[in-house]
């Protein structure tokens, strides 16, 4: 206990600026985003194609802006990334709650993704460079520990205040984002902080010979497309699974469940996070890729079996272990396998997996369309086979990382 209390008290200033920042930021984004889906098919009339389309394009710039986001942050310092990203992230919620059309929506989703990407890559990067190598699993579980406990309020208090059908959400969830913002400025110009990978204008390489770097390193490239069909998986969670339960046409107030599924989500998360962590730490990080893979597949073939609000709630319960098991190692293994000097091009390329969060609203929203929400597993079959497409992937990056210095 008294080593604990010890390693908390050396974490870096800015890393415990990031931890809390993301528990209120995730808590801003909970109580509206996940909404974004009903709200476009029940009061504005979006077909869920027209929805899930809506929602992917905020996954799809996301994927591109976030490798340039860490690639920019190597090159001109993570200050001025984390600032701008965050500043144009406040304004995206207010704009979020002037819009009443769905191009308008589309636009704002569009620039959500954009600030959302530039500022999460680089920000995990900064927590990699001030954390010692001994505490970043503590650091990088709890900011996730922090994620959690922001979705454990958000989704019942957007619950709360989307009831009359209002946009106050986007407006409390801007507001929470102009005060990080601030804090965030404070701290920076209290603790300056230098990357590690500043190097003379002699010494940096263009975008071009940093993607030829990535793509030489074939672990991370098999990691890769194996997290991509993972998010694939999860995506679902927050894009496919509302729609269904607003649409089912056997299941009451599917709204409310869903709210109630993304708060045992976050409950689940911080009840068996560290107890799987603990498990998962005496094996190599990409083992815990393929078991969590592994449950999220099996919780989307559930999904599809499930008639009542309580079933639908207890495989939350598989799909959140599933989901811990995905995430919690991913950040320590990326940086395990990144080039010291490129921390930031590793961990903005690693958002090339949101390919994945691109077509998981596509795909559930076709499916939705052409068999509707009567036809459940026709809907979730080819959900969960496409998530487990992943294993093979994971398999050739662990039994390549056996032959490597990398495990």
């Amino acid at each position: 206990m008294k080593n604990s209390l010890l390693s908390l008290r050396h974490i870096h200033p800015l890393a415990w600026t990031i931890i809390i920042g993301t528990l209120f930021g995730r808590m801003a984004t909970s109580m509206s985003i996940p909404f974004l889906s009903i709200y476009l098919t029940q009061s504005l009339g979006a077909t869920p194609t027209q929805t899930g389309i809506t929602v992917a394009v905020s996954s799809l710039v996301g994927v591109f802006a976030s490798f340039y986001g860490g690639y920019i942050s190597d090159r001109i310092g993570r200050k001025k990334v984390m600032i701008l990203s965050i500043t144009g992230w406040s304004i995206v919620f207010f704009a979020f709650a002037a819009s009443n059309q769905i191009w308008m929506f589309f636009i704002v989703n569009t620039l959500n993704g954009l600030c959302r990407s530039l500022f999460e890559p680089t920000s995990r990067a900064l927590l990699s460079e001030v954390t010692p190598q001994e505490q970043k699993l503590l650091v990088f579980n709890m900011r996730y520990t922090a994620v959690n406990v922001g979705v454990v309020f958000g989704p019942l208090l957007g619950l709360w205040l989307s009831r009359d059908g209002s946009s106050s959400a986007f407006v409390m969830a801007g507001c929470i984002y102009v005060l990080y913002t601030i804090i965030l400025s404070f701290q920076f110009g209290k603790h300056p902080v230098h990357s590690k990978s500043s190097v003379t204008n002699e010494q940096r390489i263009t975008l071009k010979e940093a993607l030829r770097i990535i793509s030489q390193d074939r672990v991370f490239l098999y990691i890769l497309i194996g997290t991509t069909f993972c998010v694939l998986g999860y995506g679902h969670l927050n894009s496919t699974l509302p729609q269904y339960l607003a649409l089912v046409p056997h299941l009451q107030n599917g709204t409310t469940w869903f709210a109630y599924m993304l708060t045992l989500n976050a409950i689940t998360v911080l009840v068996v996070q560290y107890p799987l962590v603990k498990w998962a730490s005496h094996f190599a990080p990409v083992v815990s890729l393929i078991v969590g893979n592994v449950f999220v597949a099996t919780s989307l073939l559930l999904y599809g079996l499930a008639s009542t609000g309580v079933a639908f709630m207890l495989i939350t319960v598989i799909f959140t272990i599933g989901e811990v098991l995905l995430f919690t190692m991913m950040d320590m293994l990326i940086d395990r396998i990144a080039k010291p000097e490129w921390k930031g091009t590793y961990f903005g390329t690693i958002g090339f997996n949101n390919l994945g969060s691109v077509c998981a609203p596509i795909l559930g929203g076709f499916l939705l369309d052409a068999r509707g929400a009567a036809h459940s597993v026709q809907i979730f079959v080819p959900l969960a086979l496409t998530c487990a497409l992943g294993l093979p992937f994971l398999i050739a990056a662990y039994r390549r990382m056996n032959k490597s210095s990398h495990i």
